[in-house]
């Protein structure tokens, strides 16, 4: 007789573990790979804007080095540079570089083609400046052997040469191009996070008395708003600066950042809204909580997701303005490295050789940090939607 065998003993299904909510936001956001690439490209701007000039082919990108022949160079040019020895003594008369320089004293470092050590009374090394392929050689020109070399006796061996290569060419002050638009990070992300900054303290303030308290206060705060918003935002920039009666980077910094509030006022007026009614905060009531304490402290924390959406989109939005400003000259003042600055330098010589890298490259900076920013921001409204599936 057969014996049944014994039902196999019935195996549990694993208990699923608890997840907080920002789990699943960063699981959906690591998914979306175009908001992904986006992060990657602002984390790049970001850490060459704080590496600044440590990474920069040319330490200085601001100055105006005076090399005439060096302006509106096209990418790829290869430059050797002579450069002055530290003098140790006091500098003898007639220091100058008489026929290229008019007078005025030599520089720290000259552009030139060759080089040679002439002996004499006064021992003097003879330079041919850098001079662009297709035009005519400049003539040779005499310079004091002691003031570059930096010691004495003076010898040809203390001759310090240095080579250079412009990637993106130079402007039409001379300068690297490359070097100041790494160096326009620093302005256009800093602009865009002291605008949201700004607009976000106001707005969420603004916006949090007036979605609370209701009654006249919200009629009041919201007619302010409108009318803020009615008014387009670079001409209210050019207010604030005319108000402010002074023009550069911090100017332009805060009057960016007072314009972009209202944004952020209007959401979280009506996050606040449908959110003071809710049973949390009528229990915070009776226990006696003060307002001050459930808005700060249990209403405005619920709002994180949208703020922080609103926050990427205002961040592109303020790189633009600042962008714009600077192009009509009402920002950033040369020679501090404005991307809008830049493209206005380009814009003047459209129709030249020049013109047309000298534009595209600060208009392509600009396109690609923006969008950066706006795919993050799509990428942070999916990962805040409960109903986006996790992978």
């Amino acid at each position: 007789m057969a014996v049944a065998a014994a039902p196999a003993p019935a195996v549990e299904a694993p208990a699923s573990v608890a997840r907080p909510p920002g789990y699943y936001v960063r699981r959906r956001l690591l998914q979306n790979k175009p908001a992904m690439l986006g992060l990657g490209f602002i984390l790049l701007c970001t850490l060459v804007a704080l590496l600044g000039y440590w990474v920069l082919p040319d330490d200085s990108p601001s100055a105006n080095h005076g090399f005439a022949q060096l302006q509106k160079q096209p990418p790829g040019l290869h430059v050797r540079f002579l450069q002055r020895g530290q003098a140790d003594s006091a500098q003898p008369a007639g220091n100058i570089f008489t026929t290229w320089w008019r007078g005025q004293d030599a520089p720290e470092e000259l552009p030139i083609t060759s080089a040679r050590v002439v002996p004499g009374p006064v021992d003097s090394v003879v330079v041919r400046p850098w001079s662009a392929p297709g035009t005519r050689p400049l003539a040779e020109q005499r310079l004091v052997l002691r003031d570059w070399v930096g010691s004495r006796p003076a010898t040809s061996q203390g001759l310090r040469y240095t080579e250079r290569t412009y990637w993106l060419g130079t402007d039409k002050a001379g300068r690297d191009e490359l070097s100041r638009l790494l160096l326009g990070t620093r302005v256009s992300l800093g602009i865009g996070l002291v605008a949201v900054l700004i607009s976000l303290a106001l707005g969420m303030a603004i916006g949090a008395v007036a979605g609370y308290v209701g009654g006249w206060v919200d009629s009041l705060l919201l007619g302010v708003m409108t009318v803020v918003w009615s008014i387009p935002g670079i001409m209210l920039v050019i207010a604030i600066s005319l108000a402010l009666d002074s023009k550069g980077v911090w100017t332009s910094f805060v009057a960016v950042g007072l314009t972009m509030w209202v944004d952020v006022a209007r959401v979280v007026r009506g996050q606040m809204l449908s959110l003071r009614s809710a049973t949390f905060v009528e229990a915070g009531r009776v226990l006696g909580l003060t307002q001050s304490r459930l808005i700060w402290r249990h209403l405005l924390p619920n709002m994180t997701g949208p703020l922080i959406v609103l926050a990427t989109s205002n961040f592109a939005a303020a790189i633009l303005l600042e962008a714009g400003l600077s192009f009509l000259g009402l920002g950033v003042q040369p020679p501090a490295p404005s991307w809008g600055l830049m493209v206005n330098e380009g814009f003047q010589l459209l129709g030249t050789e020049a013109g047309l890298w000298l534009t595209l490259m600060p208009g392509l900076a600009i396109s690609l940090l923006v969008l950066s920013f706006n795919l993050l921001g799509n990428g942070l409204r999916d990962a805040y939607d409960p109903k986006t599936p996790v992978g």
